[in-house]
């Protein structure tokens, strides 16, 4: 059974850091389980690939992928089918992450291949212009991050809160099942506080979380005003 989305969402990004290798994953995974049984706030948790099967088997909320290809099953060595995925536990994945960009086409192919195995499909988009091209594919999320942002110390809701705006707006006009997720920069409870303010369902971040000395204490933050 595939575990369900509710909104707002939490998307905790691991990467690859350094702090993930060996049992850091398992721990962050655990951590996020852990408040959102405590808070009742949906938070999804998004391993390496190498640990997407052993997550997903462990905790009890939504597993992501950080990537698909766009194969089906077959003779495709070295890649990564939404059926893989899906056959992992996973509830769903990522799709064009700014760290891993793919074609238009291909990003086409990923989400139709992943609804046919029912993933849920969260695509990511630089800009306004291309959460629009996205939300043409009829996926279930689009998230908007201004690459500069990635990483940093300063909130896309706070830097730039009109390509929030702007992105649900947009997104909405093309097709209003697609819901709009925001990412870049957000550490705190202030920022997804602001980023459900500007009208998207939920965030997507990384390093506020896994690089933290205490991740759950980061995570109960985040949700403290949800």
């Amino acid at each position: 059974m595939v575990k369900k989305i509710s909104k707002p969402v939490i998307i905790v990004n691991f990467k690859t850091y350094i702090e993930v290798e060996k049992d850091g994953a398992l721990a962050i995974a655990k951590a996020c389980e852990s408040v959102s049984e405590e808070t009742g706030v949906t938070i999804c948790a998004c391993p390496p690939m190498v640990d997407l099967g052993l997550i997903s088997r462990s905790v009890s909320i939504p597993v992501l992928s950080q990537n698909v290809d766009p194969h089906a099953a077959g003779s495709a060595t070295g890649w990564v089918t939404p059926s893989m995925v899906r056959g992992c536990g996973a509830a769903g994945t990522l799709i064009n992450h700014s760290e891993h960009k793919i074609p238009k086409r291909q990003i086409e192919e990923c989400i139709e291949l992943s609804k046919g195995v029912e993933l849920i499909t969260v695509v990511c988009a630089e800009n306004v212009k291309v959460a629009v091209q996205m939300a043409e594919f009829r996926p279930d999320f689009v998230a908007v991050e201004p690459p500069e942002l990635i990483g940093g110390n300063v909130s896309v809701t706070t830097a730039n809160p009109k390509i929030i705006e702007e992105t649900v707006e947009a997104v909405r006009a093309v097709n209003g099942s697609v819901s709009v997720l925001c990412g870049a920069g957000v550490k705190t409870g202030t920022d997804v506080k602001k980023a459900i303010e500007l009208g998207a369902s939920g965030v997507l971040l990384a390093s506020g979380v896994v690089k933290a000395k205490d991740p759950k204490a980061v995570l109960l933050d985040l949700v403290k005003y949800l």
